[in-house]
């Protein structure tokens, strides 16, 4: 149950859409922080049911800025998985117990920094990888259900489009476009979860101004601060959410 009497739960649910927000003005890394923050306070599904309409008010703004950009073969090849994986995702979500969602969270949490710290240490060219239906499919379908259990579908489509060599705008926008789809399509499984009852709904309304202005702020952050000091900091910060919902997760079992 929401609290908003416990200041402790008022000032993460805050962070967490503030988090949110940073993501969708351009701080995208970041957008995989909103729900391990916000089940540091809230079961895991109703974390992610309280985050969902506000990522959606979000994609609005940030499918009208890069409305045209995206490459509609990469879509083509990816939604079908992703909507797969939304499935699988929706089936985790009514079977196992709230602990296993934490550690499902927190591994995807971990994983993702593992894989940024992977990327440091390995770091050279490659030429530009063609599409292929079998392995868009695998990370879509990744990419659908780590999105529907954390929010946090974004490594996933990002090691599958990254070596493809897209022109810097056209990532982006199908990045956006495809979120958007997910996100949406994401509203009917949480709805049939009983998730989108009048106090969820009632927090993701009172969170969303708090996610819509730091969206502007994520965009002046872009524009102003270096990311060779704001992403360490962020990816520790997420390792140690990350280590956490691990912790509660199999202490919880």
């Amino acid at each position: 149950m929401t609290d908003f009497h416990d200041p402790w739960a008022l000032a993460v649910m805050g962070l967490a859409a503030a988090v949110v927000g940073l993501s969708k003005g351009g701080l995208g890394s970041v957008g995989i922080m909103g729900v391990p923050l916000l089940v540091l306070v809230l079961p895991p599904i109703q974390a992610a049911a309280i985050l969902l309409p506000i990522l959606c008010l979000t994609d609005l703004v940030a499918t009208w800025t890069w409305w045209g950009t995206w490459s509609r073969r990469t879509l083509a090849l990816m939604l079908p998985g992703a909507m797969a994986g939304i499935g699988v995702g929706w089936l985790t979500a009514a079977l196992v117990s709230d602990a296993v969602v934490r550690l499902i969270v927190g591994v995807v949490a971990v994983a993702f920094v593992g894989r940024w710290l992977w990327q440091l240490w390995h770091r050279r060219p490659e030429a530009a990888r063609p599409e292929g239906v079998a392995p868009a499919s695998f990370w879509g379908g990744l990419a659908g259900y780590t999105s529907f259990v954390a929010h946090a579908g974004g490594p996933p489509f990002q090691v599958y489009t990254l070596p493809l060599g897209l022109d810097p705008r056209v990532l982006t926008g199908t990045s956006v476009a495809f979120f958007t789809i997910v996100n949406y399509v994401k509203l009917i499984p949480y709805a049939a979860l009983g998730e989108f009852d009048t106090q969820n709904l009632g927090t993701s309304a009172l969170l969303a101004p708090v996610a819509v202005a730091f969206t502007f702020v994520g965009a002046w952050i872009i524009n102003r601060m270096r990311a060779e000091v704001f992403y360490p900091i962020t990816y520790a910060l997420t390792a140690l959410v990350g280590v956490k919902l691990i912790w509660d997760g199999l202490t919880g079992l």
